[in-house]
């Protein structure tokens, strides 16, 4: 018996809102497309079909407003497959690509449906494809209960980040989850009591909008997922269920309400500067097949890309369809989503003006700081582009924090024993006034981090002179050059106890300067155990044990992550009473405090070329707190004398933190410091060290 033909009711559709929308005539679906000459949308039943099941021709009569090409049918539900066929000029010379042959997804689409047979190369040519392409997926997203869980609104000055790739936390098979949540977003609920253990109060995920898994070297994977093929739809690799393709955004909300009954933030990893149909030899699936011309910097040989991020392509970002599908997309995470904040990659290029030129003020960036929706979202940028625009210091707008690149560098540099560096180091502990003071903002406009996804893990920068990335089959050509690292006498592994000691030492120093400076510290996931990647500074394609979180390691170096998690206690510890709350970090007592520099004799700090010492005491009138530091970063030890009073009071000194010191020697909870009665601290090479006394 043959299958009954399923009936639609079809109307003409409205030019609003773009993307699609229930309302009481059907679903509406609306495209822009400025020089398309015809649009045709398309309904699949299922994913690894080649050909549509329906096809409906779009009018300019009937379907067109403006630019926008739109259709509203009756009779489809959510879960539905489509996508567009959209006809055009093919004239590269001209900035327009259009392939009718090719199947386009909705760039507002909540979610992409991956067939198992898909191949990128395949859609790199032009012309038509006997393979099953990515298609866009209906979703109703008022179908979901929040539960009345509401996002934390953390301050940032109360906020201690933690830089995430949402597979790779849970990969391992030790890491304790049910195969099928692991490298899900469902797996990263199960590890909330680790993170929370551990202090963090906001995770900040590498890219979680869909992303092109293959674009990468061949046999290998886009790991990280800076290759996005959409700004609105989760990454379905994240998915407990990739048979149901609508799974994955009640998987990102579940997770999103998990941590924030638990009181941690979710800030992502937004990639608005470029897609994943990268240059001309690309594939051609979404911006490239609607409007090239229009979503795309192109050069003055319109058939060449402008290449401002470093991957092929750049998006058009202060161009008034870009800019709205970006707000709309923020929107989207945020009101639909519940996401408390963006971190912003390669922000420099959203400064870029339509044909590529830094402007002041860039429309985009005053949209987003501007929008009632995003009032209060947490907004961080990479301050930088792949082509030399670099902003640390005069990124726009006043909500906006930074990636501070400088100190990163700058730490490195001075911990490494980098002569001429004191002064860069010192201007870093204390939140870059050099960057920061002459446009009047807040001590927690620095996001502070000496390691990322992007460069050495903290382990392979006390290992590793140089970069070893032939895994990733570029000829060790990829990757940062420059990276301020130091292996303290050998390259990689060794058994000799001597330098794996400095290498320890090394690793808390750096943890504590991070942690404790003038600031929001951000730590790379792994680091708190000493995670190693063998010297690979570049590991976007290595999705495999290389990456992936070591839960051993959360025992064999139990050592540094006891270290870390007392460090950031005694960051954000607060008392009973709001009134009495503090911090140690330098950004509480820095806003009401004395500093009083030395070097190893009293009120005598070296600021010469050669120094590689300096001892600081802060005095905070509002906790009533003395803090004592002590950093030597020679090859030998130092004898430091104490200050024995303050404020015409005699100080009583206890030790809470000596990075020399094996664990737990080498610090303590905060209110069980050991009193210190010598008037002199002997500081070993590579070591800091932090006394703490109460003031009257």
């Amino acid at each position: 018996m043959q299958a009954e033909e399923k009936v639609y009711n079809i109307s003409s559709g409205v030019s609003f809102p773009i993307g699609t929308s229930f309302t009481e005539d059907g679903v509406n679906f609306c495209l822009f497309s400025k020089h398309a000459t015809a649009v045709e949308l398309l309904l699949f039943n299922h994913k690894d079909d080649i050909e549509p099941e329906v096809t409906f021709q779009l009018t300019k009569n009937k379907n067109k407003t403006y630019h926008y090409w739109h259709i509203c049918i009756k009779g489809i539900d959510p879960g539905q497959l489509y996508a567009y066929r959209i006809h055009g000029p093919y004239e590269p010379e001209k900035g327009h690509r259009f392939d009718p042959h090719k199947i386009i997804l909705d760039p507002y689409a909540k979610a992409v449906s991956i067939p198992q047979k898909y191949n990128r190369k395949a859609f790199s040519k032009f012309g038509h494809v006997e393979l099953p392409s990515l298609k866009s997926v209906l979703a109703d997203l008022s179908i979901y209960d929040w539960e009345h869980v509401l996002p934390p609104k953390r301050p940032f000055s109360r906020t201690v980040i933690y830089e995430m790739h949402v597979g790779g936390f849970t990969k391992r098979p030790n890491s304790g989850i049910d195969p099928n949540k692991r490298g899900t977003f469902l797996g990263l609920i199960e590890k909330i009591p680790y993170l929370l253990a551990l202090g963090i109060t906001a995770v900040e995920f590498l890219p979680v909008f869909q992303f092109d898994e293959q674009d990468a070297p061949e046999g290998l994977t886009n790991y990280w997922g800076y290759s996005p093929i959409s700004f609105f739809a989760p990454h379905q690799g994240y998915s407990s269920n990739p048979d149901n393709p609508l799974q994955v955004l009640d998987d990102f909300r579940d997770m999103v309400k998990a941590f924030h009954k638990a009181g941690i933030e979710i800030i992502l990893d937004v990639v608005f500067n470029h897609s994943s149909e990268n240059d001309d030899k690309g594939p051609t699936y979404t911006f490239r097949g609607i409007d090239n011309s229009i979503y795309y910097f192109l050069e003055d040989d319109k058939s060449k890309y402008k290449n401002y991020s470093g991957t092929g392509n750049t998006m058009n970002a202060n161009q008034s369809i870009v800019r709205r599908m970006i707000i709309s997309s923020l929107h989207f995470w945020v009101r639909d989503m519940h996401v408390d904040g963006f971190r912003f990659d390669l922000a420099s290029i959203l400064s870029r003006d339509e044909r590529g030129n830094p402007i002041e003020n860039p429309p985009i960036l005053w949209d987003i700081e501007s929008d009632p929706i995003l009032a209060g979202t947490k907004l961080i940028a990479e301050a930088w582009d792949a082509a030399g625009l670099y902003q640390v210091g005069s990124f726009t707008g006043d909500s906006w924090k930074e990636w501070n690149g400088r100190f990163r560098d700058d730490i490195r540099s001075f911990l490494k024993g980098d002569k001429g560096k004191l002064g860069d180091f010192v201007t870093r502990l204390i939140g870059s006034p050099d960057i920061y003071a002459h446009r009047n903002r807040g001590p927690e406009q620095s996001i502070n981090f000496v390691t990322c996804h992007d460069g050495f893990t903290l382990h392979d920068l006390v290992s590793y002179n140089v970069k070893h990335n032939l895994a990733n089959k570029e000829f060790n050509k990829d990757g940062n050059n420059e990276n301020y690292s130091w292996n303290c006498g050998v390259e990689g592994p060794t058994d000799d106890e001597t330098i794996l000691s400095i290498r320890r030492r090394q690793v808390k120093n750096f943890h504590a300067i991070n942690i404790l400076s003038v600031g929001v510290p951000m730590i790379l996931m792994g680091d708190e155990v000493c995670h190693s990647q063998m010297g690979n500074n570049n590991a976007y394609c290595q999705d495999n044990e290389l990456t992936w979180f070591d839960w051993d390691l959360t025992i064999k170096n139990h050592d540094v992550y006891r270290f870390v998690q007392l460090l950031i206690q005694r960051r954000t510890v607060t008392t009973t009473t709001p009134q009495e709350q503090f911090s140690i970090s330098l950004i509480d007592l820095l806003k009401q405090s004395r500093i009083i520099w030395h070097g190893v004799k009293e009120n005598k700090p070296n600021w010469s070329a050669d120094s590689l010492s300096i001892a600081v005491t802060t005095i905070a009138f509002n906790s009533k707190i003395a803090m004592h530091y002590m950093v030597n970063a020679y090859h030998h030890d130092l004898d430091f004398d104490l200050p024995q009073t303050l404020d015409y009071q005699i100080i009583k000194w206890k030790k809470w933190l000596d990075t020399s010191l094996p664990s737990p020697e080498d610090i303590c909870p905060f209110n069980e410091a050991k009193p210190y009665g010598s008037l002199i601290y002997k500081v070993k090479a590579h070591s800091l060290v932090v006394l703490t006394a109460n003031l009257k």
